[in-house]
């Protein structure tokens, strides 16, 4: 299983409690939606630490970073690619 889909499979279970692919988009925002709020994105940020070799600072836990799938990935790239 790659990383995006263990992350989306992270908040499906833990957040919207389905095994539903389709309950969002990639691109969908995770905020807006609903889906997440503050405490949500914490348990997302600490999932993340425990699942990879990456410490999120303080400065990176911004929507523009966590609000929706995609934008997990791709900060996700940069980290690791560190």
């Amino acid at each position: 299983m790659g990383r995006r889909q263990q992350i989306k499979q992270f908040i499906l279970g833990n957040f919207l409690f389905t095994d539903d692919e389709s309950a969002f988009a990639d691109d969908s925002s995770l905020i807006q939606q609903g889906i997440v709020d503050s405490t949500g994105i914490l348990e997302l940020i600490g999932f993340i630490e425990e699942t990879w070799p990456v410490r999120v600072p303080p400065e990176d836990m911004t929507p523009a970073n966590f609000d929706s799938l995609g934008a997990i990935d791709r900060y996700l790239d940069g980290r690791l690619a560190a």
